[in-house]
C-alpha cells in the first residue's frame, strides 16, 4: 500500500480542479518521485475513469484523486438573489443563467463505486469528513485514505473515522478552502501554526498545504513535522497544466498583484487573483455551493473564451508569484531540493 513517506520527493500536486489538474501533469509529478493528483470534483464519473486510465498510461508511479463531499446548502434562497445581481454580467458576456440545481452531489456515488471497484493508490477528501463506511470500503480495496482539515477540530473528527492521513490546509492556499462547515468564515490561523496545533491531537502523517511555492517553504512545513508538502499554484503555468490562456497570463501579470478570499464565484470561500467580478459582487455572495458555482460557470466560460481574466475564477495562493512556466517535473524537483 502506498504511503506518503515512502516518495522519493516528499512533494504533492494539489489536485486543481476546474481545468488546470490533468493525467499529464499528474503523471509528470508521479515520474519525478512526487505525488501527482487528479481532480474528480466538477467531472463526471464516466470522465474521472477516462482521465484515470490516461494517467495510468503515462505512468507506473503513485498518484491520486481527489472527491469533494457533497453537503447541505446553507442559503439555498440566497442563490435566486444572486442571480438577479449577476443579471447585468450575463448581459455584458451574452449568456443565459441557468437553474441551480440543490440536489446535485457531483456524482458522488458513482465516483465512490469506481473508486472502490477500480482503486488507485491514493483518495483524499474535501469539504467535509468522509464517511467511515467510506473510508472503510477504501482501505479494503487497498487505497490510502487522505482527509482535507483546515482546523484541529476538523482534524480530530477526521482522524476518527479511520483514514490513514490527513491534508493540513492552511489559509495562504489557493482555491476553496476545505473547510467542513460551508456557511463558516475560514479559520485564519496560518500554516505555520495550525500544523502544530493538528500534530497535538493526532499521531496521524501529516501533509502540509497553504502558499508552499518555493524549496525553503517546503522545507519549513517538514520542519514543522509534515511528512510531505502539497503545492498547486506553483504547478498553474507548467505546460501539463490545464489552465486557460488567460488565466495563465493573468498569473504573470503585475497588474494582478493581489489573492483575496471570496465566494463570488462559487458559495465557498476561496483564494484567488483579485479582479473585477469580486470587486463587484463579494458582498453580495452567499453561502451556496455548488449553486453559485453552477451560476457563474456560463460567465466563466465565456470569459475565457473572450481572453478576459476579470470574470474568471483565477485560483491562487499567497505564493503566486513564484509560480513558473517549468515543466511539471521541474518544478517537483525545486520544491523539494535542499
Amino acid at each position: 500500500m502506498f504511503d506518503p513517506r515512502d516518495l522519493r520527493l516528499p512533494v504533492v500536486q494539489a489536485p486543481l480542479a476546474g481545468g488546470p489538474g490533468t493525467p499529464e501533469l499528474a503523471a509528470a509529478v508521479a515520474e519525478a518521485g512526487g505525488l501527482g493528483f487528479l481532480a474528480a470534483g466538477y467531472r463526471t464519473a464516466d470522465g474521472l475513469g477516462e482521465q484515470i486510465g490516461a494517467t495510468r498510461a503515462r505512468t507506473t508511479g503513485p498518484f491520486g484523486v481527489n472527491v469533494f463531499v457533497p453537503r447541505p446548502v446553507p442559503d439555498p434562497a440566497g442563490a435566486e438573489r444572486y442571480r438577479a445581481e449577476l443579471a447585468d454580467e450575463a448581459a455584458r458576456y451574452g449568456v443565459a443563467l441557468p437553474d441551480p440545481d440543490p440536489a446535485d452531489t457531483d456524482d458522488w456515488d458513482a465516483k465512490l463505486r469506481l473508486l472502490i471497484d477500480d482503486p488507485v493508490p491514493v483518495v483524499s477528501f474535501t469539504f467535509g469528513p468522509p464517511p467511515a463506511r467510506v473510508v472503510s470500503a477504501l482501505r479494503a480495496a487497498g487505497s490510502w485514505v487522505i482527509a482535507t482539515v483546515t482546523t484541529r477540530d476538523e482534524a480530530r473528527e477526521a482522524a476518527a473515522l479511520g483514514v490513514h492521513a490527513l491534508c493540513v490546509q492552511g489559509p495562504e492556499a489557493g482555491g476553496h478552502r476545505g473547510t467542513f462547515d460551508p456557511a463558516a468564515d475560514p479559520d485564519p490561523t496560518p500554516l505555520a501554526a495550525l500544523l502544530p496545533a493538528v500534530r497535538a491531537v493526532t499521531a496521524l502523517p501529516l501533509i502540509a498545504a497553504g502558499g508552499l511555492t518555493t524549496r525553503r517553504d517546503v522545507a519549513a512545513a517538514l520542519a514543522a513535522g509534515a511528512v510531505a508538502a502539497q503545492a498547486g499554484t506553483a504547478y498553474l503555468r507548467s505546460p501539463e497544466a490545464g489552465t486557460s490562456p488567460p488565466y495563465r497570463a493573468a498569473l504573470a501579470d503585475p497588474a494582478f498583484d493581489a489573492t483575496v478570499v471570496t465566494r463570488a464565484f462559487t458559495g465557498r470561500p476561496a483564494r484567488g487573483l483579485r479582479n473585477r467580478f469580486i470587486d463587484a459582487h463579494d458582498a453580495a455572495a452567499p453561502a451556496a455551493y455548488p449553486l453559485l458555482h453552477q451560476l457563474t460557470r456560463p460567465l466563466r466560460a465565456a470569459a475565457a473564451a473572450a481572453g478576459d481574466p476579470h470574470a474568471l475564477s483565477l485560483w491562487a495562493g499567497t505564493g503566486h508569484r513564484h509560480a513558473t512556466a517549468e515543466p511539471a517535473a521541474d518544478v517537483t524537483r525545486r520544491l523539494a531540493a535542499g
